[in-house]
């Protein structure tokens, strides 16, 4: 089994229109909500790719009410309500406008020792986890890097897909991995990589600190994973237009797919398959689906190119 962590869950709405102006008054076209977040949208990847998930983190009653028709779940019930994330998806030519709404504070004092004794006490029964998105008010920006401690101590692969100061904590668990965007990597390490070289350059000390791997995703420019064996970069040879909103969650789905399994990883392979997976993502246009023919289609046709990256 593989787990999912999802401090900050979402309402995903997707309103579909034929094209958004900014000023305008819109006719939507259709609209769908159904229950979100970065942990719950690898958790249904996941689903999708064979792989048998379970997600946990904080929410109300309602939203663990309405996961548990979908979704195998063991949420903490630590919010007094769950926030929306709002898509604007235009049909015209697919490009997607998103609001993200910040979230509710966590009412319960003892949430996060919950949920850390939650995930402890499921830490036999996995062999993956992945801590996604950001954390609501009232939890301190510690608490992932002290689940992904503790997960990467009993021999769990761990994957954290987090920003901010708990990026910068978890980037001290040694043995972890981590799937920070540009932007993140930037302020986690201070530079400003613009080229694949300078991703991977700035990755490498923090290589040399313990991390397992840096899997750095650049939209539509492809991904760079560095790691203790090398650096590789994976990019598609044409850009496909759509909704990126859980493009990343599909990346992190696919490669925790991988490290599940229990062999040595093959770090190009990995990285191609999770940039096929998030590919696969983007035409859909909500967050949490994949198109597994075009997956499966387009998977041959990434371009992998190895990296010299210069050390620190």
């Amino acid at each position: 089994m593989i787990l999912t962590v999802t401090m900050n869950p979402a309402y995903d709405m997707t309103y579909r229109v034929e094209r958004f102006e900014r000023g305008q008054a819109h006719r939507v076209r259709s609209v769908e909500q159904r229950i979100g977040g970065k942990g719950i949208n690898v958790t249904r990847v996941l689903n999708q790719l064979g792989k048998y998930a379970r997600a946990t983190g904080f929410s109300d009653h309602a939203f663990a009410a309405a996961a548990e028709l979908e979704l195998p779940v063991d949420f903490v019930h630590a919010l007094p309500w769950v926030r929306r994330t709002v898509v604007i998806s235009e049909s015209e030519d697919g490009t997607a406008t998103a609001l993200w709404e910040p979230g509710a504070r966590v009412s319960n004092p003892h949430a996060a020792e919950q949920l850390t004794t939650r995930v402890a006490g499921l830490l036999p029964d996995i062999n993956g986890l992945v801590i996604s998105g950001s954390l609501p008010g009232g939890i301190e920006p510690g608490l992932p890097a002290d689940i992904a401690r503790t997960a990467v101590a009993a021999g769990v692969p761990t994957i954290c897909d987090i920003d901010g100061e708990s990026l910068r904590l978890a980037a001290e668990v040694p043995g972890v991995i981590l799937m920070p965007n540009i932007e993140e990597l930037e302020g986690l390490t201070g530079r400003a990589p613009v080229t694949v070289d300078e991703v991977a350059t700035a990755a490498i000390p923090l290589i040399e600190r313990g991390v397992r791997a840096v899997i750095a995703t650049r939209g539509v420019a492809g991904m760079v994973a560095v790691t203790a064996e090398g650096a590789w970069t994976a990019t598609l040879p044409e850009i496909l237009a759509g909704n990126p909103t859980g493009a990343g969650d599909s990346a992190a789905a696919a490669v925790i797919a991988v490290l599940s399994e229990g062999a040595a990883p093959d770090w190009p392979a990995i990285l191609v398959d999770a940039v096929a997976t998030s590919a696969a993502a983007v035409v859909i246009p909500v967050a949490g689906e994949i198109d597994r023919c075009l997956r499966t289609r387009i998977a041959p046709t990434v371009v992998v190119e190895q990296l010299e990256p210069q050390p620190s």
